[in-house]
């Protein structure tokens, strides 16, 4: 539950970001901006029930989910790299990244590359830190052969 001196604009400021990591490793960068304004768009419809939940993210998190469903692509669009490539960025992890579940791209892109904890994707995504956890390793695992880098 938000303190009661909460206001919505602090809330949406903590909020908004995870939402869109969240989002963009699930439906892709364009897909994942709309869910993103659309949970936003029902907290702000619905404050006062909003910031009486315990886990208000996560709740919008499947709002944003629900309400996007009809419109998604049938496979994210993920950012492609630029021509010049990123020196720190291999340049087939984009395709890689897009043929995990979508469990393990989630999990994957935020404990690995948001830096994440398991326990805040565990209770951002409303499942255990087992889970997060095994998507995490099994979705590694395959991104490291897509990639070539399996040991």
């Amino acid at each position: 539950m938000l303190k009661a001196t909460t206001s919505f604009e602090q809330f949406c400021g903590e909020v908004q970001p995870r939402l869109r990591h969240a989002f963009a490793a699930r439906l892709g960068y364009s897909d994942g901006a709309d869910a993103t304004a659309e949970s936003l768009a029902y907290a702000w419809e619905h404050w006062d029930e909003v910031a009486n939940m315990n886990n208000p993210a996560g709740y919008l998190y499947r709002v944003g989910v629900s309400r996007t469903r009809r419109i998604r692509r049938a496979t994210p669009l993920l950012i492609a790299l630029p021509p010049e490539g990123l020196h720190d960025v291999e340049p087939g992890l984009p395709a890689a990244l897009a043929s995990l579940s979508e469990k393990q791209r989630v999990a994957v892109t935020l404990v690995i590359g948001f830096g994440w904890k398991l326990h805040e994707v565990a209770d951002f995504l409303d499942v255990s830190i087992s889970s997060v956890q095994s998507h995490v390793d099994r979705g590694m695992k395959k991104l490291r052969i897509k990639i070539g880098a399996a040991t």
